[in-house]
């Protein structure tokens, strides 16, 4: 086992592991790491604990210290800077004509590198145009293509639910959505009822499935001829979230609805501990 702290740089952006070493970290802090990018500022949000070391990749950087204030001052100055940066870079995008969608810039804590956040239908030659904000703003300069998922968990956004989206506030990697969640979940597969501002299936698609997969397993199919009390019944309507069956009885002339606990109950489905 091996102790690590929790630390994020973007809201909502992914977490990373590091070794507090000796610091005295707690919860909601600002430290002061070393990344692959250079030196960062990111607020701790998870507290100091234990992993198995097959769950981070080893070595693990060590924080360096806590942020100050000043260091705080610094990251405001580096996002009023970045806003410059922006209005440069795109004037720099009309003047080479280049057919591409600036959606954000970043400084780097250190201010060795800049970064440009864009989308762009395929390839773009931007070589002219890092020359052009490389003599601007005296420091490296990386142009990074995004994908349109990216963009609205930067740029954020009030969903089709009416609350603001969940990859900016919240989510920190995207997960694997499919058309069959939806279909699992009778939702309309309709592209404007079950698409996100991004344009792609929207992520609280995930949400529920696991537990529509498990009541599929434990419900019988529509169309499915059961035995019930009052004779044998055809299934035809079931409520997954409720976990209650629509039964026809062709001898009764009606349809009886039943919860899955009922029938349990009554021995006409078995639960899978007792298959």
């Amino acid at each position: 086992m091996i102790e690590v702290i929790g630390v994020r740089f973007k809201k909502a952006g992914k977490i990373y592991y590091f070794d507090p070493e000796n610091h005295a970290i707690q919860l909601d802090d600002y430290v002061i790491v070393e990344t692959v990018r250079g030196i960062e500022f990111g607020k701790v949000v998870i507290a100091n604990k234990k992993v198995d070391e097959e769950d981070v990749v080893l070595p693990l950087k060590k924080v360096i210290r806590l942020a100050t204030d000043k260091d705080k001052l610094t990251v405001a100055e580096n996002q009023e800077n970045a806003k410059e940066a922006y209005h440069v870079c795109q004037q720099k995008i009309q003047e080479h004509k280049l057919d591409m969608n600036l959606v954000d810039v970043e400084y780097t804590f250190d201010r060795n590198k800049v970064i440009f956040y864009f989308t762009a239908d395929g390839r773009v030659d931007f070589r002219d145009l890092v020359k052009d904000l490389a003599a601007v703003f005296k420091t490296r300069i990386e142009l990074r293509q995004i994908g349109v998922r990216d963009e609205a968990k930067l740029l954020g956004g009030i969903g089709p639910c009416g609350r603001m989206l969940c990859c900016s506030t919240f989510l920190g990697d995207f997960e694997p959505v499919s058309i069959k969640m939806a279909k699992d979940q009778n939702l309309s597969l309709n592209p404007a009822k079950i698409s996100g501002l991004c344009g792609r299936l929207m992520c609280c698609l995930k949400y529920e499935n696991d537990d529509y997969e498990t009541a599929k397993k434990q419900l019988p199919d529509l169309g499915e001829t059961i035995n019930t009390p009052f004779g044998k019944g055809k299934v035809v309507g079931l409520n997954i979230l409720e976990r209650i069956i629509q039964i026809e009885i062709p001898e009764k002339e009606r349809v009886i609805e039943y919860t899955l606990d009922e029938l349990i109950n009554e021995g006409v489905i078995k639960t899978q501990a007792t298959e």
